[in-house]
């Protein structure tokens, strides 16, 4: 078969692949609008417009960007609807943000944050410049991160393997059943700096084993445990944040994912399974790999080919440890940390399915080696398509959940907080540098440690600190926005290296944990702003995820979309998956080589329309040959759900400025006639302060409540000073303490104890001559009396004892 030039040797932070062609396709097919976006300025006159195409929420920051191959001044521009109504006017900034490549020198910001009527719409330059934009929406939270979460999700079902294939508009079938039935084998050895296998057999060492189903890993059909466990957590997660507003299809993909890790996780044997495949063959050419071959997964079973027996027909297991023996502690955390999310999600309605998670859980976390782990990490085979180097991070991402976990299921959580906080130290102090994605598991560890220590009661001895946790997922957020700050397109990601649209994703999701954890909404924007750079607000004027907005990839480096859908952009697509992204332009240096046999061209002629913005030793390329920022991945995927999960799920239920009430003391004690006090402390909980009114309800009769001040601005106090009648009943009583704000209310309870007066007590004989009831003024033997109680009842005209106190206190 055709083979693809050989990727440079250096170390990736990503996948690559090391010696032959790799797994993956689409189709270009750029409508006439989009190419019109990406062909090179012809005249200084003449500009780009790049804008998030997917959209942007009515409340947040909105920012475009003019890119333009000559400087000028006095632009200006025009927003205008759907239909065709010019709805805001502005002028394009006047600051150049720098030079992108030497066709577009000059870059100007466009900022229309007043836009906030939902609907869609466009940019139109005027003045000195001329250009327009895609269009984009202005929507809601659902409506923009929702689509992002079901059409991920969509993704993963096009990556389903097995029997249970969701056929979509990929027309996917049923594809390698015998992995009902495959052979474990010993690890092979690869030759240095590739992929190659030097073994001249593989050496069979068990089986037959079930490890049918489960996702594809990429464009290819291999199946990782490292990208599986780290994917389904990212499903489970996404669903434990959204709630009731999940789409059903996110609980359903996930808990396909679990039933496989289920099968490649043994308790019984205590085995743990690595990996199913082999991405390419021997160096003696006797067998070969899964990228040697390019076809649909449905024809593997039936491949009688002897050199393809590895390939296809009879796919190699290979096991992460021994039987029984400790595994890679960054695996065994990552998937531990899956089966304790999915228990936590099943916990309320399926709770002895959640109980069985919970085992698997723990059973795995059990087996990490911990001590002496081995060098390299265990990921997969080779190890160099995800070279890993931290570990601490997913045993604090595991214990962490496991922890949540119990806490749901009523279990002793305390053991796994100590290990869970022990290994978040060690983060801490050694561990620290990159931010949430595949490799890097702390963001959401922290955030979800912070969680069960504080359902604990904050115990004391723990290694870490919720303050310290907080303050690290700072740190990572903190990173980002000040590269963001300094880049040209606001980019927090390193678009020279690999996996930048994951990271960029990740920085989504650690925004919203970070202020969930410590109510800071000082990188409100930075989100945003990364949103918009991976959703076509960037140099290339593309979305990076299939399906969302008008200019995406269409010839991803993916054989079930290259082989099944549309090569023209105008049918079927490989809807939700996220691209690698623009990669440093060395990668490219030995050229996209020849199509593997079989591979369908795309784009046709091989035209690469991104290649007037190259820039800042960065390339992006649209072309199914580009394993190099076109292929797909469950972990950038999976990175894109759970980042857009936590901004729906954030956006939806903060308000834009929130409070809280609180009372101190809380309870108090009054004999009747008299008053007690409390403070009412309010607090800035999100955004910023406003005005709450002071309310009290649940009084016992013949009380009242009054405030001072009545209403305070949020982050102020007032004294609440409750006052009873000389008659009000003795007894314990609610008082429920409203705060009113133009954004809701909050209330705190108040619990009031009112007993009887002190003093003498009369009982004088008299004949009623009407009916009293308790508090009435009566006069007897020259005094005026009011009633306490009756000590029996009242019949006018009967002979009554009545407990009574004097008004002048005296009986």
């Amino acid at each position: 078969m055709d083979t693809l030039a050989t990727p440079p040797t250096g170390r990736p932070r990503g996948r690559r692949r090391l010696t032959t062609a790799l797994t993956a396709a689409c189709a270009l097919g750029l409508v006439s609008a989009a190419l019109a976006q990406a062909g090179p300025a012809t005249a200084a006159t003449t500009a780009l417009v790049r804008v998030d195409q997917a959209g942007y929420l009515a409340g947040e920051t909105k920012h475009g960007y003019v890119m333009s191959g000559a400087a000028f001044s006095g632009a200006t521009f025009s927003v205008v609807n759907s239909a065709g109504t010019t709805v805001l006017t502005g002028s394009v900034g006047s600051t150049n943000l720098g030079s992108w490549n030497t066709g577009y020198p000059d870059v100007y910001p466009i900022s229309f944050d007043s836009l906030t009527t939902p609907g869609t719409y466009h940019i139109v330059l005027g003045g000195s410049a001329a250009g327009s934009s895609p269009s984009f929406r202005i929507t809601d939270s659902a409506g923009l991160y929702g689509k992002l979460v079901a059409d991920g999700v969509t993704f993963f079902q096009t990556q389903r393997d097995g029997s249970d294939v969701v056929a979509g508009t990929l027309n996917r079938k049923a594809a390698h059943l015998n992995d009902a039935t495959a052979n474990v084998y010993a690890w092979p050895s690869f030759a240095t700096g590739s992929d190659t296998i030097t073994n001249s057999n593989l050496s069979k060492t068990g089986g037959p084993v079930d490890l049918s189903g489960g996702w594809y890993d990429a464009g290819d059909y291999l199946k990782f445990t490292h990208t599986q466990a780290f994917g389904d957590a990212m499903l489970f997660a996404s669903e434990r944040a959204l709630g009731s507003a999940a789409p059903a299809s996110l609980d359903a993909e996930a808990h396909y994912g679990e039933a496989w890790l289920n099968k490649a996780w043994n308790q019984s044997t205590k085995t743990l399974a690595l990996q199913v495949g082999i991405g390419s063959g021997n160096s003696a050419g006797t067998f070969t790999g899964d990228h040697d071959l390019w076809r649909l997964p449905e024809k593997d079973d039936a491949d009688t080919s002897s050199a393809d027996r590895y390939a296809a027909a009879h796919r190699p297991v290979f096991n992460a440890a021994s039987a029984g023996g400790a595994i890679s502690p960054n695996l065994a955390g990552r998937t531990a940390a899956a089966f304790a999310l999915a228990a936590q999600v099943d916990a309320t309605a399926n709770p002895a399915q959640a109980a069985a998670e919970y085992q698997a859980a723990t059973s795995l976390y059990a087996q990490a080696k911990t001590s002496s782990p081995p060098s390299p990490l265990t990921t997969a085979l080779p190890n160099d398509y995800y070279p890993e180097s931290t570990w601490h991070d997913d045993m604090e991402f595991g214990g962490a959940e496991i922890a949540l976990a119990a806490q749901k299921l009523g279990h002793d959580a305390s053991p796994y907080l100590t290990q869970a906080a022990t290994h978040a130290n060690s983060y801490l102090t050694s561990d620290t540098g990159d931010t949430f994605n595949l490799y890097d598991t702390s963001a959401l560890a922290h955030a979800d440690l912070i969680r069960a220590i504080t359902a604990a009661g904050n115990p004391s001895g723990l290694a870490t600190t919720p303050a310290a946790l907080t303050a690290d997922l700072k740190r990572q957020v903190q990173a980002a926005a000040s590269k963001a700050a300094a880049d040209i397109f606001h980019a927090g990601g390193d678009y020279t290296d690999f996996d930048v649209n994951a990271h960029t994703f990740g920085f989504l999701t650690t925004e919203a944990l970070y202020k969930q954890a410590s109510g800071d909404a000082t990188f409100d924007a930075f989100a945003t702003g990364q949103r918009d750079w991976l959703l076509g607000a960037n140099a290339w004027g593309t979305s990076f995820m299939i399906g969302e907005g008008s200019t995406f990839p269409h010839c991803p480096q993916h054989q079930v979309a290259n082989l099944s859908g549309s090569l023209d952009g105008t049918g079927a697509v490989a809807v939700g998956a996220v691209v690698n992204g623009p990669n440093n332009t060395s990668q490219f240096s030995g050229g996209l080589g020849s199509y593997s046999t079989g591979m369908k061209a795309c784009p046709s002629g091989g035209s690469d329309a991104f290649s007037a913005f190259s820039g800042h030793s960065s390339r992006y390329v649209d072309d199914v040959r580009s394993w190099q920022s076109s292929e797909p991945a469950l972990d950038m995927t999976g990175a894109a759900i759970m980042g857009a999960a936590a901004q729906e799920s954030l956006n939806a239920t903060a308000p834009s400025s929130d409070f809280s009430v609180s009372l101190s003391p809380v309870s108090g004690s009054a004999k009747a006639g008299s008053a007690v006090s409390a403070a009412v402390s309010t607090a800035v909980t999100a955004g910023s302060a406003e005005s709450v009114a002071l309310s009290a309800s649940g009084l016992p009769s013949g009380a009242s409540a009054s405030f001072s001040p009545s209403s305070v601005t949020s982050g102020g106090s007032s004294t609440l000073t409750i006052t009873t009648g000389a008659a009000t009943p003795a007894g314990t009583y609610a008082v429920t303490v409203t705060g009113t704000a133009a954004t809701g209310s909050h209330t705190a309870t108040y619990t009031l104890t009112v007993t009887a007066p002190s003093g003498g007590t009369c009982n004088p004989a008299w004949t009623a001559t009407a009916s009293y009831a308790p508090g009435d003024k009566v006069s007897y033997a020259g005094h005026n009396y009011t009633a306490l109680y009756w000590s029996t009842g009242v019949t006018p005209g009967s002979a009554i004892a009545w407990n009574i106190w004097q008004d002048n206190g005296t009986c």
